[in-house]
C-alpha cells in the first residue's frame, strides 16, 4: 500500500479557543466544505459531527479533542484551480488531520497533549470578546511547543462585533507579529465578505451554505483603509527577507509569488501571525481560512526533525519526517470506545506502521501487537491496513501503552519528550452507593485516570475513602456523570475540597538516625540533611552535576569520602522525596524545597536501603519543621464579564472572597473585571453571580499559581485537619 498523498501535501493542525469562541462551529464547516459530511452540525441544535459526546451535545461545549481527516483542494477565488480539471485538482489536493479541542480551562489538557503531536493551529477569536482568558494560556502553550499558528476572528455578524477592536487585544495581549491578511467587509449584521489585503480583492460567499466563493469588485469605502493596511502588511512580509526588502525600498513591485513564499517561511518560524476573519455560522470566510492553512501552515517536512533519547546509550538523535526513517510515534491520548475496546491516538514522526505489526515500548521494554489501525473521523472509525510518516491515527489492542508513551522500531529505540501536564488543584471524595457498585467503581476510575492525565485517584490513608482530582468543579462533575452513563457507576460525592500545598520560607539543618538491633543483622542508617527553599530562577542547565531537580524538589548529594556508600544514595533521595509526601503543618505535600545530603555515616554490616531511606524521611521532616513552613493554596485568575450597573456588586464581592482587583475595560456593552481570587473562595460562584447579576454574567476561572496563606485562614484550614 502506497501513500496517497505526498509529505508536502499533508497538514496536521488543531482548532483552538476560548470557550464559545467557535471552534467547533468552524469545525463542521470545514467538514462539509471538504465534503466529509453533507449537513453542516451545529452546537445550538446538538447535531454537530466533533461534539458527539452526550455531555458536550446537552451542554453546548466540547469537553474531548476529537480528530478528523478531510481533503481540501483550494478555492477557486485563490488560487484559480479548474474544478473541471481532474488532474489538475488533484495536483493541488491537501489532506488535512485536524483536531477540535476544548475551550474550556478545566479540560486544558486536551489542548496541550493535542498542541504536542500537532503541526500548526488555527487560534480563532469571539469578534466581540476578541482575546479571552483561554485563548491567552492557548497561546502560551502554543509558544512553549512553538506551534505555528494562522488566526481567524470570527462572529464578526453578532452585535458589537468588531475586526479591529479584536485584532488589537491579539497585538496587546498575544503578540506583536500578528498582521492583517484579511479585513471585513461590513460588521454586525452588514458583514457580508471579506477583503484580500495580499491580492487587493473583495470576496462574498453566496449559495444556501456559503459554499459559492465569489470575487466582487473592492467596495470603494474599503479601498484606502485597505490600500493602508496592504502596506503594512508587505513591509512586515519584507522584513523577513534581507533581498527582497532592499528591492522593496528602492521602489520595486514584489511579486505576490515571492511575498506569499516569505510569508510562509515566516509563519512557520513563528516571526508572523496571519489574521483572517468571518462568520462561521453565517458560511462567511471558512474557505479562504482553508486555503491560508494550505500556504502558511507546516506540512511534515517544514518543521525541524523530532529529537529523542536513545534509551540505551543517553545520546541525542533525531528522526526525520521520512517513510524511509526507522518507526518512531508517540502515544498522545487514550479513549475507550464501546465497540473496538480501548483507542490508543497516536502521531508517527517516521518510519511506516502496518496493521498486525509489533512496536516496541521503551518505558516497559516490551513489544506489544497492533491489532487494529483506525482513522478516527469524531467518534466514526475508518480501518485503515498502514499509516505513514506525519499522520495521526488510532491503534486497537495495545495494552501497557499509556499517554505520553513512545512507539518504536524495536531495533532502533528512542525515547520521545514526554508531555508535561498541569498538576490538578481540586478534590472531591466518592463512594459507590451500594456494594454491587465497588469494583465497577474502581474499573471506572482506572480507565477514566488513563484516559485524562489531569484526573488522579488517591485513598485517604487515615479514613481510606477515594479521593479524585481534577482541574475544576466542572471537570469534575462530567467525571461522576461519565461513570454513571458509560460505566453505570451510582456514586454519592462530598463537596470539593482544595489542593493546599506547604513549603519552607528559610534554610534549616537536621539529622535522621534510624538504628534497630534485632536477634541477627540490625538495621543501621546515619544522615545529614540541609533543606532550603527551591530557587526557581536558576537554570537547570547551570546546576552541578551533583545536583537532580524536577519541578518542585532538588536533591543535592554533598557527600565525600565516602562517608555514606553510593549505593544507598538513591535509597535517601528516595526517602526525603516520601518524607516529604506529608507536611509538617497540616498533612498536605511539601513543595519546592532542596534538600541537600551533607553528611552521615554507615555500618558495615547492619546499613541498609530501608534504613537509609527511613533515616532521611525523618531528617526531612525535622529539618522542614524549623525552616519556616507555611501553607500554600491555590490562586485562580479570574474574569467576570457583567453589565456595568453590576459593576459595584461585584467587585465588592470579589474583595470579600480575598480577591485582588487587577483591570477593568470595557467590552462591548459590558464591563469585565480582571481580579486573582483564592480557589477555596469560589466554590459555587457560577451560581452566586447569576443571582448577582439577574443572569447576565459570566466568568472564567484558571489557575494562576501558588500563595502563601494569610495566618487567620491557615489557622482555620489547620482545626479542620485535626
Amino acid at each position: 500500500m502506497d501513500r496517497s498523498y505526498p509529505l508536502e501535501k499533508t497538514r496536521n493542525f488543531g482548532i483552538i479557543a476560548h470557550i464559545d469562541a467557535g471552534k467547533t462551529t468552524v469545525s463542521e464547516r470545514i467538514l462539509f466544505y471538504t465534503g466529509v459530511s453533507h449537513k453542516i452540525g451545529e452546537v445550538h441544535e446538538g447535531d454537530t459531527v466533533m461534539d458527539w459526546m452526550e455531555q458536550e451535545r446537552e451542554r453546548g461545549i466540547t469537553i474531548t479533542s476529537a480528530a478528523t481527516t478531510c481533503f481540501w483542494t483550494p478555492s477557486i477565488a485563490s488560487d484559480g484551480v479548474d474544478p473541471t480539471d481532474p488532474v489538475k485538482k488533484k495536483e493541488q489536493t491537501h489532506r488535512f488531520n485536524i483536531i477540535d479541542t476544548p475551550g474550556h480551562i478545566d479540560f486544558t489538557a486536551e489542548v496541550k497533549r493535542s498542541l504536542r503531536v500537532l503541526d500548526g493551529a488555527v487560534v480563532v477569536f469571539d469578534g466581540v470578546a476578541g482575546v479571552e482568558p483561554q485563548s491567552e494560556t492557548n497561546w502560551r502553550y502554543a509558544d512553549e511547543g512553538g506551534v505555528p499558528r494562522v488566526c481567524f476572528i470570527n462572529k464578526l455578524d453578532r452585535m458589537g462585533g468588531n475586526f479591529e477592536r479584536s485584532f488589537g487585544t491579539i497585538l496587546e495581549r498575544l503578540s506583536k507579529d500578528a498582521v492583517r491578511l484579511q479585513i471585513p467587509i461590513g460588521e454586525e449584521e452588514h458583514h457580508r465578505g471579506v477583503v484580500d489585503l495580499l491580492n487587493m480583492k473583495a470576496y462574498t460567499f453566496e449559495g444556501a451554505k456559503g459554499e459559492l466563493v465569489t470575487e466582487i469588485p473592492l467596495p470603494d469605502e474599503l479601498k484606502e483603509s485597505a490600500e493602508k493596511y496592504r502596506h503594512e502588511l508587505v513591509e512586515k512580509i519584507v522584513e523577513n527577507d534581507e533581498t527582497v526588502l532592499n528591492e522593496y525600498l528602492a521602489g520595486k513591485e514584489i511579486p505576490i509569488k515571492i511575498l506569499k513564499k516569505i510569508l510562509r517561511k515566516a509563519t512557520i518560524e513563528n516571526k508572523i501571525f496571519p489574521v483572517l476573519c468571518g462568520s462561521a455560522l453565517k458560511n462567511k470566510g471558512v474557505q479562504l481560512m482553508l486555503d491560508a492553512v494550505v500556504d502558511y501552515l507546516p506540512s511534515p517536512l517544514d518543521i525541524p526533525p523530532i529529537k529523542a533519547v536513545n534509551p540505551e546509550t543517553d545520546a541525542e538523535e533525531e528522526r526525520l519526517a521520512s517513510d524511509t526513517e526507522p518507526f518512531a510515534a508517540l502515544a498522545f491520548k487514550l479513549q475507550a470506545d464501546p465497540f473496538v475496546g480501548q483507542l490508543t491516538f497516536f502521531r508517527v514522526y517516521s518510519g511506516t506502521l502496518a496493521a498486525g505489526s509489533y512496536v516496541y515500548n521503551p518505558r516497559t521494554r516490551n513489544r506489544e501487537r497492533i491489532g487494529r489501525i483506525l482513522r478516527m473521523h469524531a467518534n466514526e472509525r475508518e480501518e485503515v491496513k498502514k499509516v505513514f510518516a506525519g499522520e495521526i491515527a488510532a491503534a486497537v489492542g495495545l495494552k501497557d501503552t499509556i499517554t505520553s508513551d513512545t512507539l518504536c522500531d524495536e531495533n532502533k529505540p528512542i525515547i520521545l519528550e514526554r508531555i508535561v501536564f498541569p498538576e490538578p488543584v481540586i478534590s472531591l471524595r466518592v463512594e459507590p452507593k451500594t456494594k454491587a457498585d465497588q469494583e465497577k467503581m474502581g474499573l471506572a476510575l482506572n480507565r477514566l485516570s488513563q484516559e485524562d492525565p489531569t484526573f488522579r485517584v488517591t485513598t485517604d490513608q487515615e479514613t481510606l475513602e477515594t479521593i479524585i482530582w481534577g482541574m475544576g468543579e466542572l471537570h469534575l462533575e462530567i467525571l461522576v456523570e461519565r461513570m454513571k452513563r458509560e460505566f453505570s457507576v451510582e456514586t454519592d460525592v462530598g463537596k470539593p475540597q482544595v489542593a493546599y500545598r506547604e513549603t519552607i520560607t528559610k534554610e534549616a539543618e537536621a539529622e535522621g538516625k534510624y538504628i534497630r538491633q534485632t536477634g541477627g543483622h540490625g538495621q543501621y542508617g546515619h544522615v545529614r540533611v540541609r533543606v532550603c527553599p527551591l530557587d526557581k530562577s536558576v537554570d537547570p542547565e547551570d546546576l552541578p552535576k551533583n545536583t537532580k531537580r524536577d519541578k518542585n524538589f532538588e536533591f543535592v548529594n554533598s557527600i565525600k569520602g565516602g562517608v555514606i556508600p553510593v549505593e544507598f544514595i538513591p535509597a535517601v533521595e528516595k526517602g526525603l522525596r516520601e518524607g516529604l509526601e506529608r507536611g509538617v503543618v497540616a498533612g498536605f505535600r511539601l513543595t519546592d524545597i532542596s534538600c541537600e545530603l551533607y553528611d552521615g555515616s554507615y555500618h558495615d554490616v547492619d546499613s541498609s536501603e530501608i534504613a537509609f531511606k527511613i533515616a532521611s524521611s525523618m531528617a526531612v521532616q525535622d529539618a522542614c519543621r524549623r525552616a519556616g513552613p507555611v501553607l500554600l493554596e491555590p490562586m485562580m485568575k479570574l474574569e467576570v464579564v457583567v453589565p456595568e450597573k453590576f459593576m459595584g456588586e461585584i467587585t465588592g464581592n470579589i474583595s470579600s472572597k480575598r480577591g485582588l482587583i487587577e483591570g477593568m475595560e470595557d467590552r462591548s456593552m459590558n464591563k469585565v473585571i480582571r481580579a486573582t481570587v483564592p480557589l477555596s473562595e469560589m466554590f459555587g460562584y457560577a451560581t452566586s453571580l447569576r443571582s448577582l447579576t439577574e443572569g447576565r454574567g459570566n466568568f472564567t476561572m484558571e489557575f494562576l499559581r501558588y500563595d502563601i496563606v494569610p495566618q487567620n485562614v491557615a489557622t482555620t484550614i489547620i482545626e479542620s485537619r485535626k
